[in-house]
């Protein structure tokens, strides 16, 4: 088990925005969530997201995600953060959801802009508020246009900033201004939600990052959150430059939740690399940039049980 140091971060530092496996048939697989949650604690994770983006949210039942905030806050509570992911575009289902994960047991959540639907700044204000009131769960705001439509203004932000409920952004929009502008004018824990920004982000006072490439190289995403936490931005440096085939491995080819429970598969980590549609398993072709980009890494794929397997 990996030892992080003592924070008093609502959300943790290193936070891993876990995919959610399935069984063969397509089914919500309890028991490998729980091993996947305790083997993230363990090598360093103190926080989870569960039913993000990369967790397949939008293709889980009401009832799945209750299951799923249940079993991660059962198995790891008491070691590290557990984030519910419970943002929709539908203000009165956000609201249903928040109160089903404080139900199930979780610390905090995770709350989207409203996509699709495109709604203005006041609707957005509007929308986070009314979740806010709906539960006592503090509130991780995450900002990225590229799915939801639309961004955050930093104005709107600062405003939402106001609201004891709210605590943290996870800003994935990749404008470093208007996180400066944040980091300087509010209090908020602000976190990277780009894998490859984590350090930039934090040399600026951004306290972590919400990752997918953390599902498979935890400790290297420890050590970079702690090496810039503590200031050491030369090893920070070192650290990011190594992490770089493997981020643009998980995060460029692929939908992130397809090519981290490949390579989680890969691992031995996770039984399968079973996917919901409309997301599909990759095919050789499309897998193969992700193991050019391990190769870099100097990670050997070598047969394991008449499979391969990565090692880093």
């Amino acid at each position: 088990m990996v030892e992080t140091p003592s924070r008093n971060l609502p959300f943790g530092s290193l936070v891993t925005a876990m995919v959610t496996p399935f069984t063969a048939d397509g089914a919500v697989d309890l028991d490998a969530t729980a091993a996947l949650a305790a083997k993230l604690v363990d090598d360093g994770c103190d926080g989870l997201v569960v039913s993000g983006t990369t967790g397949e949210t939008s293709t889980l039942e009401d009832s799945e995600k209750e299951d799923l905030f249940r079993v991660v806050a059962e198995t790891v509570g008491n070691r590290a953060r557990v984030i519910a992911g419970t943002g929709t575009n539908h203000t009165s289902h956000s609201v249903e959801m928040a109160r089903r994960a404080e139900r199930a047991g979780a610390h905090a959540q995770l709350v989207v802009t409203p996509y699709y639907n495109k709604p203005t700044q006041s609707g957005v204000l509007a929308h986070f508020t009314a979740v806010s009131e709906a539960s006592d769960l503090p509130i991780m705001i995450y900002d990225i246009p590229g799915r939801s439509g639309i961004p955050i203004t930093t104005e709107t932000m600062l405003r939402l900033a106001e609201n004891p409920r709210i605590g943290a952004l996870k800003d994935a929009k990749a404008d470093f201004a208007a996180v400066t502008r944040v980091l300087a004018a509010t209090d908020l824990d602000v976190y990277s939600g780009d894998d490859g920004l984590t350090l930039p982000w934090m040399a600026a006072g951004a306290v972590g990052v919400v990752s997918v490439s953390a599902h498979v190289a935890t400790a290297a995403f420890r050590a970079l959150v702690d090496a810039a936490a503590a200031g050491d931005f030369a090893e920070a440096r070192r650290i990011h430059f190594e992490l770089d085939p493997v981020i643009r491995a998980v995060m460029t080819h692929l939908p992130g939740a397809i090519s981290a429970k490949h390579i989680l598969h890969l691992q031995g980590v996770l039984p399968n690399a079973v996917v919901r549609l409309p997301l599909v398993e990759p095919d050789e072709r499309e897998v193969a940039p992700v193991l050019a980009d391990l190769a870099e890494a100097g990670w050997d794929l070598e047969p394991v049980g008449g499979r391969e397997e990565i090692r880093a």
